[in-house]
């Protein structure tokens, strides 16, 4: 209780909790697909995992969970929510949710599955322009980026011609991996400041040359469900001019937690600083505003039990497809014209 009261994100880890968030880094857990926070006393929808249970069901960023299980989630800490979603593949599990303009929860009945997620998806687009897609900061993300970046180059017959890099609803992860993602597409200056209370010059990571990838256009796409670790990167892209950022503002979430282990194996999870972007600009609460403003497209209309439709299958990689995704290829493509 004591430490909950710090902020919304520092909070006493029991053995079990602290497993917990060190199996999820990995990639692997049996739950629904989404990444939380706690606002306003309720736990809030900071992204949902694409092609998960949650992502399928309709439920979106700054959804807020009510109700789990019949108990109300309102004074629930983010581990006990997080304990109640999880459970064994082929489980159920019954939540209630509100959106702003509704006028009452909605209750859903979801199936947990095993989340196996790979957080780096990519395709090279006609024309020899990549398009990869972050879906989370995990451990080994940027091996999977320079995988993909060298795959599509090696099929764009030596060089990609640009990169459309997505990081839309991704709710951040490992701030190690996003510095090292930075380091694909910057050769020198800051990526990122931690600041604590002392006025002193907080910690720096600094870019280096050694693998970064050819200064070809790059555009970047974020959105609400932006957060944390995907912020770090599009900040430092923004401030160093090196890439367009398109989309919609981000989340806006930009502490410095640090884990301290107990003998027992339980942890304390504390606030200890905020995130800088390179020109100093604070992420915390401000967010990541893009350079063009490209509105999320409208959620499609929800279907009614029993209306006979069959449930949409599992989306392609189709960026064409979409507003943002097709604003940001114009403006990869346009780049030098």
């Amino acid at each position: 209780g004591m430490v909950s009261t710090l902020d919304n994100h520092s909070i006493f880890l029991t053995p079990d909790q602290y497993r917990d968030m060190r199996d999820d880094t990995s990639g692997e857990f049996g739950g629904l697909g989404v990444e939380l926070t706690i606002r306003d006393g309720l736990p809030t929808i900071v992204a949902p995992i694409d092609d998960t249970p949650a992502a399928r069901a309709g439920i979106r960023t700054d959804d807020q969970i009510v109700e789990i299980e019949g108990k109300p989630s309102r004074g629930m800490d983010i581990f006990e929510v997080r304990r109640l979603l999880k459970g064994p593949p082929g489980s159920k599990v019954t939540l209630k949710t509100m959106r702003k303009g509704w006028t009452e929860p909605k209750a859903h009945t979801l199936i947990r599955e095993h989340i196996r997620m790979k957080s780096v998806e990519y395709k090279l687009l006609d024309g020899g322009y990549g398009y990869a897609k972050i879906k989370s900061f995990q451990e080994h993300s940027n091996r999977q980026m320079e995988e993909a970046l060298e795959k599509m180059a090696k099929e764009a017959g030596g060089t990609l011609k640009g990169l459309v890099l997505d990081l839309r609803n991704n709710p951040g992860g490992l701030f190690e991996q996003s510095v090292r993602i930075a380091y694909l597409f910057i050769e020198e200056g800051i990526i990122v400041t931690t600041e604590g209370r002392s006025k002193k010059a907080g910690d720096r990571e600094v870019a280096h040359p050694r693998g970064t990838q050819p200064g070809y256009p790059l555009v970047v796409i974020v959105n609400g469900g932006s957060a944390s670790a995907a912020e770090i990167v599009a900040g430092a892209l923004q401030d160093h001019k090196r890439a367009l950022i398109v989309g919609t503002p981000s989340y806006g979430k930009g502490s410095v937690q640090t884990i301290i282990e107990l003998e027992d194996h339980s942890a304390l999870k504390l606030t200890i600083a905020k995130y800088y972007t390179p020109n100093h600009r604070s992420i915390q609460d401000q967010g990541i505003i893009p350079d063009v403003v490209i509105d999320d497209p409208p959620p499609p209309a929800e279907k009614k039990p029993g209306d006979g439709q069959a449930a949409p299958a599992k989306p392609e990689l189709q960026p064409a497809a979409a507003p943002q995704l097709k604003g940001a290829i114009e403006h990869l493509k346009g780049w030098d014209q």
